[in-house]
């Protein structure tokens, strides 16, 4: 047999044996993955300069929303504080006033921070806000250089206001836009005696555009609901 046919001979068998030790063995299987990943094109992006793009449901920095007149969504409930597995929400509520309005309901958040050295973004605070007020974004370059400046504020979580039209608002303004929030049979901002608010039980049970106008086309579906 010539030599060089035997060399060919051995490389040829010395192939199968590795063939059958990567398939066969757990080792094999192993080393049988980056030897895979070798023979593939690379996907390394240059980042920062072209940042690959996130899935749709990516959970990254949190946003306070607002209505599309300004109104802030927080109501100032606590609930996404209480549901956070971390502890890393702070909310402190307060009232708001005919003076001073910030939300459509009866209270507002005077004060808001998220401690991103201690949040996991998980996502259970934003499943158990009422009012969709609290949302993720895809934002997730927020690190810092020093511990304190994880922790963001109320001002820095709040999306900016539509229009420029900041909070807090009138309530006499609030009322002359005709827009009702939450719907179904309620009144925004609630009625007011003397200067308090009623409470929801003692309060009548009219339909909300009856207290408050509603948009044109709300109280149009209205009517041909009630015919």
């Amino acid at each position: 047999m010539p030599e060089f046919l035997g060399t060919v001979v051995f490389f040829v068998i010395l192939v199968g044996a590795i063939g059958v030790a990567l398939h066969s063995t757990v080792i094999g299987r192993g080393f049988a993955m980056p030897l895979r990943q070798m023979l593939k094109k690379p996907s390394t992006s240059s980042y920062p300069e072209q940042p690959r793009p996130v899935t749709p449901r990516f959970h990254g920095r949190h946003q306070l929303n607002r209505y599309e007149d300004g109104l802030e969504k927080c109501i100032g409930c606590e609930l996404c504080a209480w549901a956070c597995p971390a502890d890393a929400i702070y909310v402190q509520g307060a009232n708001n006033t005919p003076e001073a309005r910030f939300s459509p309901g009866e209270r507002y958040a005077s004060d808001y921070q998220i401690n991103y050295s201690r949040c996991i973004l998980c996502g259970l605070c934003i499943e158990a806000c009422p009012t969709r007020a609290l949302t993720m974004t895809h934002d997730y370059e927020f690190s810092a250089d020093d511990r304190g400046e994880l922790t963001w504020t109320k001002d820095q979580l709040l999306a900016p206001a539509p229009g420029g039209q900041d909070t807090p608002h009138l309530d006499r303004q609030v009322r002359e836009r005709g827009l009702n929030y939450y719907g179904g049979e309620a009144v925004t901002p609630p009625a007011t005696v003397g200067g308090e608010y009623l409470s929801a039980t003692n309060r009548p049970r009219y339909k909300a555009n009856d207290l408050l106008p509603m948009a044109p086309a709300q109280s149009s579906a209205d009517g041909e609901d009630e015919s």
